[in-house]
């Protein structure tokens, strides 16, 4: 289990230390940073897929995401006395982001590159890379290390491997460098980020894949986009949790049942409602009914991930589902970490009384912004859980 997430100078979060539960419930108001702080943990996760530049350059290339006030906000202008100013920079310009727990935390710095003739000039790259035990960064606790291209792993005594290797500055040491003989942690750290799983507003449209007839196969995961959900549910009912199903679908709404169509392969979701002579399909469901059945198919799943990320599940939903919304992720939290980012507090609340009542670890972190800049409400510097990021 994650224990802290650390991020500095990404969009609003210039300095974030954030400590993590079984169950995390991430609040703030509009604007406050919930948004930001769900895209540095998919930055975190593309590093493991070697697509942190791609996914930097999707969002407008490395100037478009760095912290944009100055790097040092004095007394005088927190007390109103004096207007913000730029400041002269005595640190380099980097985006670092990192996390840590029990067993293995990592940290990724990237910078910009040597000014050169290329095209490329604004690409990032990454200047450090660490992986380490435990849940603090120190020097002797370093399994592997980066700096720049040349990477360093440590042999099975615990001594520095003899000789380096070198990677591209753009590719990530986690992806790219992997050897189960020469560094397993490495490929284990690896394996965990890449099975973490995000999902954010599913497409109920008209048009939306989740409305459409498939070909079934057994689906322990349900796609980001939920375009195999029949696939997912059926799954879930024949190798997965059926009661569970059977229970969150009639919580949301009594009296119905759920039923997967099949048409020479291809698989449909269908409600059966009370007091209705045939079932609904998929087409005719409304939005947050279809929305929620995505969320049980993600809930529910099979094979539970390492981490499970929800941004803003309670959209398109009526107040009537969100108690059975917030049963459904104090459950899935007994078999997966879960970080939920929300700004409806009746779901947070609800959240919080079903997990309590299942005895599971849960902590809700509220956000603010002051001078552009999201903190952690509440937490002062002796607050925060330890973090150190490693030097250039």
């Amino acid at each position: 289990m994650l224990s802290t997430l650390a991020v500095e100078n990404y969009r609003s979060l210039r300095e974030l230390v954030l400590p993590l539960s079984r169950l995390t419930l991430v609040t703030g108001a509009n604007g406050s940073g919930k948004s930001s702080l769900y895209r540095a943990l998919r930055l975190l996760a593309e590093a493991a897929r070697n697509g942190a530049v791609a996914a930097l350059a999707r969002e407008g290339g490395l100037p478009s995401t760095l912290w944009a006030g100055p790097e040092v906000i004095g007394r005088a202008v927190r007390s109103g006395r004096a207007p913000v100013q730029p400041t002269v920079r005595t640190k380099p310009v980097g985006l670092r982001l990192g996390f840590a727990g029990d067993e293995f935390g990592y940290a990724l710095d990237l910078g910009y590159p040597i000014p050169g003739d290329s095209p490329f000039n604004l690409d990032p790259e990454f200047k450090r890379e660490c992986v380490w035990s435990g849940p603090a960064l120190r020097p002797a606790a370093l399994l592997a290390d980066r700096a720049g291209p040349v990477v360093r792993t440590r042999d099975q005594s615990g001594a520095w491997a003899d000789g380096v290797d070198r990677i591209g500055l753009t590719d990530s040491m986690i992806s790219e460098f992997a050897d189960p003989r020469r560094c397993p942690e490495l490929l284990l750290v690896r394996e965990r980020v890449r099975s973490w799983r995000f999902y954010d507003h599913f497409r109920t449209d008209a048009d939306a894949p989740a409305r459409q007839p498939r070909i079934g196969t057994r689906t322990p995961v349900l796609g980001h986009d939920g375009s195999d959900l029949a696939a997912a549910l059926a799954t879930i009912r024949e190798v997965g949790d059926a009661a569970a199903l059977g229970t969150a679908v009639d919580n949301a709404f009594p009296g119905s049942r759920l039923a997967i169509g099949n048409s020479e392969g291809r698989l449909e979701v269908r409600l059966h409602q009370h007091g209705l002579l045939r079932p609904l399909g998929a087409a005719e469901l409304s939005d947050g009914t279809l929305r929620y059945l995505l969320l049980v198919a993600a809930l529910l799943t099979p094979r539970p991930p390492e981490l499970l990320v929800l941004n803003e599940p309670e959209t398109s939903l009526h107040p009537d589902l969100l108690p059975a919304l917030a049963g459904l992720i104090a459950t899935a939290a007994e078999r997966a970490q879960l970080v939920v980012v929300s700004h409806a507090q009746p779901l947070l609340r609800a959240t919080e009384a079903a997990a309590q009542e299942l005895g599971a670890a849960v902590r809700t972190v509220a956000l603010h912004k002051e001078f552009g800049e999201t903190s952690i409400a509440g937490q002062g510097r002796l607050d925060r859980p330890s973090w150190h990021w490693p030097k250039r």
